[in-house]
């Protein structure tokens, strides 16, 4: 074939040279780009750190792992697992190929991967993933048409009813011990993890010091909503059995699954947990804190996570830090630091951030008020908030966040200050931050820093060799090094041309003097492979042109060198002979709308000036959907390919949208895509209460009513009203019904019509009304202790102005009780307590108040039996008496 290649007076002009036709698929470059590598390099980063793209054309990479030897190995979302023999290996092999059990949708898939401490001297690999079958059960449950895109079928719908499935932890050992990827046969440690809907499926894997594996899972609950299995309960929690529903306040299903350890009397899940793991049988490992209960409950060492996608050990211990991936406002890094000696709860989902989620504590789940109560829940190491920036001034994004990579630096090569450093990252922002060590050594959240921005879609951190930071950017299809350069940055070659494809002959423009330095060590020196051997000595010019003659893929590089001797190299793909493709999405049409549960039919079709009319797997189309509480970031949901296909919308919270892709490939690996925006219909959802002003919940927002919401027409939303005595206008109401006939807590669809829903609250019953009390002493006559129960707010019992005093009331008979109402007079009680007493005249305090500032005091409790009760003061806030308007007493 022939390459002519022109260039200025200090080029080859008008040189022909005969090659052979070079094909490199991995470099494909899409028509119209300024080759690969630019497209990498577009992260910033502190003075003398690059960001190096080590391994691409990967299809959704999700995990990476590097052997002594060399090899990396790198584990795809459909189940593949792939080895590079090293850095220089641009061409993968297939190591392991687990799609048939894997169900790879939405964010279920293989997300973890770990090679054993001994590797390669013990060459087992573990990996995590979605098991595509029930526990216990055959696989695939949910097959899909191509044994890649595994789609959940409507009904039940992925994010309906769900697609139940499972999680494993097993390892991996070649049949023959070599360097060569050969068979492998799989070991299932573990299949546990019960999941119900399309995210919070498995997690990481990690070693510890101890040569013990560790395991991540996330809840497998709803992310749309407080999810305790009020949908079907499939997962079979208690009290009631699979396919029975659950209600507030007794369930323990959906994302309460994260609290199972404190549920003994059922079987405990490992879902929202880290386990520890011995790595040869994937039982608890020696040393665990808890030696009894099933084996589920000896095997975990921190629960109470939501989806606790990634996490790390810190370098030479066994403590996990722990990125969980939050709710609406928070996310989280914990650190589980002495994993032998205590078990960790860090309180999903009836707490994130130290605080209480706004949704599970409006439905009353008996779970979460003991654990309110008891105040035992871990707050993170540290957290920050969706709509706050991490670092004051940074580019990096707000709103969108997902935790989605942590890894520790111990190298020496990186300056001195990230030494000990975490690194972590979120998906969403597209950035890196390094949170450097305190005096005490560990990561200090007062010294963080933007280390990356623009740093793709990244899923994980992982240290490397010379312990260099590694990130695996999921869209982008790459893994990519965080190099750091000393003194001299080397340049950032960089190739733009003007086409990539075309009939024969081929004349292509390469312009490479869009590469740069950062430390403005110019002019640079170019060097050109036009001819594909190799050898870069085809031009010296910045930009030149080559004219390619025979059919085929050819790759050309690029060598720039500084004026300190520092050099880098770019590649990029030129098919000659070959035109692209054309996509056209024929249906559904731009504009189309679409409510949850529509079934939306598209069709397409590819044209191709050499191929013809392309079909079959030539066409592959992508359902992504695009969720935007501010800027967007995206669940690809499922893939399906031919000329026409079919979708059913599935439920996600609002703002979001769908994007049905097209790409089409030709016989040549060019390629077009073509999108539609499919935007939802929205209801609004208007939550009243009789009377107005009852705080109610929506989803995650807590309001006084009445107010409105807007969430997608046809999707499931819950709704709480509070069942505690309400105190609105000076007086004691209950709930007394949701005008849909509903629970206090549950869930309503919101039709394409507007939804509109009351609650209803009626006065409670008094139980201290005009019943006999007993007082220390009366100030004078007409202010005696029956003034205090007689329901009239004119009228009211004093004291004796000395200290102590009190007034106790006689129920009648022993009544459950929980919340008095003070009303005081001018004069009140700044300490006093509560109590009460069946009998014998034993008192019981159940509340202790010493900060009181007079008018009306609202005094809850737990409920309890009483047959008395008394307000004790001890001290007095004025220099008069005690003086009550009126004492109320209720039940919750």
């Amino acid at each position: 074939m022939d390459v002519r290649i022109t260039g200025s007076a200090r080029g080859r002009s008008l040189l022909t040279i005969l090659l052979a036709p070079v094909l490199v698929a991995s470099l494909l470059v899409v028509p119209g780009s300024a080759g690969t590598r630019a497209a990498a390099a577009a992260a910033v980063l502190p003075a003398n750190f690059q960001e190096k793209t080590v391994f691409t054309g990967l299809t959704m990479p999700t995990s990476v792992g590097f052997s002594p030897d060399g090899r990396v190995f790198v584990a795809e979302k459909s189940g593949i697992v792939k080895v590079f023999d090293s850095f220089a290996d641009t061409t993968a092999t297939v190591y392991a190929d687990l799609r048939p059990q894997t169900f790879n949708g939405w964010d279920r898939g293989l997300l973890g991967m770990a090679l054993h401490p001994n590797f390669p001297a013990d060459p087992r690999l573990y990996v995590s993933y979605t098991y595509n079958g029930v526990m216990g059960g055959s696989f695939p449950k949910w097959p899909s048409a191509d044994g890649t895109n595994d789609n959940c079928p409507d009904p039940p719908g992925a994010n309906n009813f769900g697609c139940v499935v499972a999680g494993r932890v097993s390892v991996l050992t070649p049949a023959v011990q070599a360097r060569a990827a050969g068979p492998v046969s799989e070991q299932v440690l573990l299949e546990d993890y019960c999941q119900q809907f399309s995210s919070h499926s498995v997690g990481a894997l990690a070693f510890g010091k101890d040569g013990m594996l560790y395991a991540s899972g996330g809840d497998g609950a709803s992310f749309g909503y407080a999810d305790y299995g009020q949908k079907d309960n499939a997962c079979g929690d208690p009290p009631k059995p699979a396919g029975t529903p659950l209600a507030a306040p007794a369930a323990e299903g959906g994302a309460l699954r994260s609290q199972d350890r404190r549920t003994p009397a059922d079987p405990t899940t490992l879902d929202g947990t880290i386990a520890r793991l011995d790595p040869d049988t994937g039982l608890a490992a020696a040393g665990n804190p808890t030696a009894t209960g099933d084996e589920n409950a000896r095997r975990i060492v921190a629960y109470g996570l939501r989806n606790p996608y990634r996490f790390t050990m810190r370098p030479g211990t066994n403590e996990a830090w722990v990125g969980d991936v939050g709710y609406t406002t928070w996310e989280e890094i914990n650190r589980v630091w002495s994993p032998t000696t205590e078990v960790r709860n860090f309180g999903w989902p009836c707490k994130e951030s130290g605080g209480r989620t706004p949704g599970y504590d409006a439905a009353d789940l008996t779970i979460c008020e003991n654990l309110y109560t008891e105040n035992s829940a871990i707050s993170p190491r540290y957290a920050y908030n969706h709509a706050n920036k991490i670092v004051a001034g940074e580019n990096c994004g707000t709103g969108s966040s997902s935790i989605s990579g942590l890894s520790f630096y111990a190298g020496t090569v990186y300056p001195a200050q990230y030494r000990n450093a975490l690194f972590f990252t979120d998906y969403a922002r597209k950035c890196v931050w390094a949170m450097k060590p305190g005096a005490d050594g560990l990561p200090d959240n007062t010294k963080i820093e933007t280390f990356a921005s623009a740093s793709g879609s990244v899923v994980e951190l992982k240290a490397g060799p010379g312990g260099d930071i590694f990130a695996v950017d999921i869209a982008g299809g790459r893994i990519v090094r965080y190099v750091y350069n000393g003194a001299n940055n080397p340049p950032v070659a960089a190739i733009r041309t003007d086409v990539t494809s075309g009939p024969l002959p081929l004349t292509v423009a390469f312009d490479g003097t869009t590469s740069s330095d950062a430390d403005g060590n110019v002019p640079l020196a170019y060097a050109w492979d036009l001819d594909g051997d190799g050898a870069y000595d085809d031009s010296t010019d910045g930009q030149v042109s080559a004219t390619f003659q025979t059919r085929g893929r050819h790759t050309v590089g690029l060598r720039v060198t500084d004026t300190r001797g520092a050099a880098d190299t770019a590649t990029t793909v030129v098919t000659a002979g070959s035109t692209p493709p054309v996509a056209t999405i024929e249906s559904p049409s731009a504009g189309t709308t679409w409510k949850v549960g529509d079934r939306i039919a598209f069709s397409g079709r590819a044209d191709d000036g050499e191929d013809g009319a392309l079909a079959g797997d030539s066409l592959s189309w992508q359902t992504i959907m695009h969720h935007c509480p501010s800027s967007c970031h995206t669940h690809t949901i499922s893939g399906q390919n031919g000329t026409s296909g079919e979708f059913t919308a599935p439920d996600h919270e609002y703002p979001s949208w769908i994007e049905l892709r097209l790409t089409v490939t030709d016989s040549d690996g060019l390629t077009d895509t073509k999108s539609v925006e499919l935007h939802p219909r929205t209801s609004t959802v208007t939550l009243a209460s009789d009377p107005p002003g009852v705080p109610l919940t929506l989803l995650e927002t807590t309001k006084a009513a009445p107010f409105t919401g807007t969430v997608i027409a046809g999707s499931a939303v819950s709704v709480s009203a509070p069942t505690r005595t309400q105190l609105l206008g000076n007086r004691a109401y209950e709930f007394a019904g949701w005008s849909d006939g509903g629970a206090a807590t549950h869930n309503v669809t919101a039709a394409e019509s507007d939804v509109q829903l009351t609650a209803t609250y009626r006065l409670k019953t008094n139980l201290a009304l005009k019943r006999p009390v007993k007082v220390s002493t009366v100030e004078k006559t007409g202010t005696e202790g029956p003034k205090a129960v007689d329901g009239l707010t004119g009228t009211r019992w004093s004291s004796a102005r000395w200290d102590p005093q009190w007034i106790e009331v006689d129920l009648g008979s022993v009544r459950k009780v929980g919340y008095t109402l003070l009303r005081w007079e001018a004069a009140y009680g700044r300490d006093y307590k509560i109590q009460t007493s069946t009998g014998g005249g034993v008192w019981t305090t159940v509340h202790t108040r010493t900060n009181g500032d007079g008018q009306i005091d609202v005094v809850e409790f737990a409920p309890r039996d009483a047959r008395w009760v008394r307000m004790y003061g001890t001290r007095r806030g004025t220099i008069y008496g005690y003086s009550l308007w009126e004492l109320e007493i209720f039940d919750r």
